[in-house]
């Protein structure tokens, strides 16, 4: 079970895979997966309703033209990024299996054989997350995001046992996830300032995010208040915020999110990817994004499908080894989706039919 602020839960996902066929028989895949219908403002059945809207248009034209695609479907549809996430992703899939190299190729070349993975830690009592720490630093990893964001003298006991229970070489980020109110983030950034941790999205707005931390040192990393390039720039500007947490979905697949990662880039800021949820096809997708990325900029990475006990599609690819991981070397997201596991589409679109 996934646990984070407010109550919100989840021991289970539905995730929509996308699989797009051309008339030369490539195949490309791409995958959303939501953490339920209250961590981010989107679902299952308004992402496939979405993608049902806009599949027929998509039908006949060129995939390899990302741009065009993405224009096509700006142009049916205001938003909807979550929806527009899949497609996109699986244009990459097919332009890199034409082109005969891996996405991180085109997303300017592979910068690092393998990264360093973190993973998240459900909110809990404070000796059950650190705990949770040890067992997962024996493994190999030594970078994780603590769910806090409830009860704020709760949450300063649980960053300080997970933080006792790292080494000086632990990255810990204590993430609300915008649960906390302005007064209780003020209590709880009072109480953190003297940890060796980064607090991301306190609050729901970047404007309380920065009064939250106003008066206070602990580095600050955004997340789901950052939604165009625009926000990226006052992220730093403004915020003073030293890392953003980039969705693929949530800015609408790999074409905005390596948009925006090489921005942080730019402006030096260090760069987390990654998605919702999800199995072996988003998480080729991250992993490709995170192995494009400056090592020296990126932050914090998650293997999904290492999170999860199903959605093994594509033979558990990639896969997390010592706490590290890879991208795929094979074209495109360079896995192989078995379509015996997946079983016949939900619904699909042919050119003619």
């Amino acid at each position: 079970e996934y646990v984070m602020s407010g109550g919100r839960a989840a021991s289970r996902q539905s995730g929509t895979l996308v699989r797009l066929t051309t008339d030369t028989g490539h195949v490309g895949w791409g995958e959303i997966t939501p953490l339920g219908a209250t961590y981010l403002p989107t679902f299952t059945d308004e992402i496939r309703s979405a993608i049902a809207f806009m599949a027929p248009s998509l039908l006949g034209i060129d995939p390899v033209n990302i741009s065009g695609v993405n224009r096509l479907m700006d142009s049916m549809m205001l938003g909807q990024s979550y929806a527009k996430s899949p497609i996109d992703i699986a244009c990459w899939d097919l332009k890199g299996q034409l082109l005969g190299v891996p996405i991180s190729n085109l997303l300017g070349g592979s910068l690092q054989e393998s990264y360093p993975v973190y993973e998240p830690v459900p909110l809990g009592a404070p000796d059950t997350m650190a705990r949770y720490i040890t067992e997962r630093r024996a493994v190999g990893i030594n970078r994780f995001q603590l769910k806090v964001g409830n009860e704020p003298f709760a949450d300063i006991e649980r960053c300080e046992a997970s933080v006792a229970a790292g080494d000086s070489e632990t990255i810990v980020v204590a993430d609300a996830n915008g649960g906390w109110s302005l007064a209780q983030a003020r209590v709880a950034v009072r109480g953190l300032r003297d940890l060796p941790i980064l607090l991301e999205q306190p609050c729901r707005t970047t404007e309380d995010c920065v009064l939250a931390v106003r008066h206070c040192d602990l580095p600050l990393i955004l997340d789901e208040s950052i939604l165009s390039l625009e926000d990226v720039e006052q992220a730093k500007a403004v915020a003073g915020a030293v890392s953003i947490n980039v969705k693929i979905s949530r800015v609408g697949g790999l074409s905005n999110a390596a948009l925006f990662r090489d921005a942080m880039q730019g402006l030096n800021l260090d760069v987390s990817v990654e998605d919702m949820w999800g199995g072996d096809v988003i998480s080729a997708a991250v992993s490709h994004l995170a192995a494009s990325t400056r090592p020296e900029s990126l932050l914090m990475t998650p293997l999904l499908n290492e999170l999860t006990t199903d959605g093994f599609i594509a033979g558990h690819v990639p896969r997390m080894v010592d706490g590290r991981a890879s991208a795929p070397t094979g074209p495109g997201l360079g896995i192989s989706v078995s379509l015996a596991t997946l079983g016949d589409p939900l619904l699909s679109w042919r050119l003619g039919a």
